[in-house]
């Protein structure tokens, strides 16, 4: 097996809560050194944001953090001022998503870092970018996806739009940020010097439009919410069967007649699949009211299961609605190993998705748990050169502070 890509790289990540600590977590699994900055006390508010386990870790901040390396330094201290400089000198790649000019003010920009360590890949993700009349404004993923028009277009027409439920524009983000900060890294080998990669949360979302964009700029049309279906795409959406819901994936038109065949063949009307109107992707959006009136009692007369089995004898692409136990328990998600299992020696087995990094010659499987709070100060510390002395001053002066006492 080859060396993790990124083995030998060391990371600081001084971000919190979601698309900062995701990239961290992401590198840590391409093989980085990743160490996790907290501020003394609380640390990340991600600690106490969803399914807490005590009071001092949640399952969030388990999932994001696996893999690191934790520290807790006062910045407020000029010896912890000394021992983050030490560290981002130490550094390839630093991540921060806080407003931008806030870490400025701690000696912690762009500026003063490059300045000292020119080799330095500088991540800032933000809201809206460190440039832009919105710049200085705060923001989360849900401010992007209002703002991206990506939620106007979700939801049943003439309701208030959903939440998505997922963290649709931290995560693209995140994951864009893994890949802009792999590329620096590499065009670090020709120029030798690192560069700042400005990362905006609203940025991400805009790109993502595959077809909205041009809908407009190209014909004038806004797209609408549409419920549970694609009118642009027939017969592409949700169906309600009798025990549940599912999905069916024909708008292509060889799926479509083979699915229209389907139907004539198991109760559905004579002539359905022969009809000349439903043979083209216009023909069939054209008369998608006249298709679903069909389709709609068809499928809501059978189980899921009898649906899926009929499709998948077809070749029609379909799926279950499923529940996050169903997913859990889903054989291919075992198959692709796509939930950790780790041991935590204080919550004892954990159970986390995984990432879906899958390489041919190395494993990007995190073993670790997340840090405790400065779990690893003195360890860190004594990579920087800090004699014992120093690093025992510093811990039992709360610069270097543990809540778990711990002296790694």
């Amino acid at each position: 097996m080859q060396a993790r890509p990124l083995e030998g790289i060391r990371v600081v990540d001084y971000s919190h809560f979601l698309a900062g600590p995701y990239v961290g977590r992401c590198l840590a699994a391409l093989g980085a050194e990743v160490i996790k900055v907290e501020r003394p006390g609380s640390g990340d508010a991600g600690r106490q944001h969803a399914t807490v386990l005590d009071d001092e870790q949640s399952g969030y901040f388990l999932q994001l953090n696996m893999g690191k390396r934790g520290v807790s330094v006062d910045m407020k201290d000029p010896r912890g001022k000394d021992f983050m400089q030490r560290l981002c000198d130490s550094a390839d790649v630093f991540i921060e998503n806080y407003r931008p000019g806030a870490l400025t003010k701690l000696g912690l920009g762009y500026e003063a870092l490059c300045a000292r360590n020119p080799r330095l890949v500088y991540c800032s993700i933000s809201a809206y970018g460190h440039s832009g009349p919105d710049a200085h404004r705060a923001g989360f993923g849900l401010i992007a996806e209002a703002k991206s028009g990506i939620m106007q277009m979700i939801g049943t027409p003439g309701e208030r739009p959903p939440l998505l439920r997922i963290s649709l524009g931290d995560m693209y983000t995140g994951i864009h940020a893994v890949a802009a900060i792999n590329a620096a890294l590499l065009g670090r080998e020709k120029s030798g010097r690192g560069q700042h990669i400005d990362m905006a949360l609203y940025d991400t979302l805009v790109s993502m439009h595959e077809y909205a964009v041009q809908c407009y700029t190209m014909q004038g049309v806004l797209p609408e919410q549409t419920g549970h279906d694609m009118p642009t795409s027939t017969l592409y959406g949700v169906f309600r069967a009798a025990d549940g819901d599912l999905v069916i994936a024909a708008q292509v038109d060889d799926a479509w007649k083979r699915f229209a065949a389907l139907i004539e063949s198991h109760g559905g009307p004579q002539g359905f699949a022969a009809d000349p109107r439903f043979h083209s992707l216009d023909g069939r959006n054209a008369n998608r009211t006249e298709i679903l009136s069909v389709v709609e009692p068809w499928v809501a007369s059978r189980s899921v299961a009898q649906v899926l089995d009929l499709l998948d004898g077809i070749d029609v692409p379909c799926a279950k609605v499923q529940r996050i136990d169903e997913v859990l328990a889903d054989p291919q998600i075992a198959a692709r190993g796509m939930v950790i299992e780790q041991e935590h020696p204080r919550y004892g087995k954990l159970r986390l998705p995984n990432l879906p990094f899958r390489f041919s010659d190395c494993d990007t499987t995190i073993r670790e748990v997340a840090p405790d709070l400065g779990q690893h100060n003195a360890d860190i510390a004594s990579t920087l050169g800090f004699t014992a002395a120093e690093i025992d001053a510093m811990q039992a002066a709360g610069v270097l502070y543990s809540k778990r006492g711990h002296h790694d």
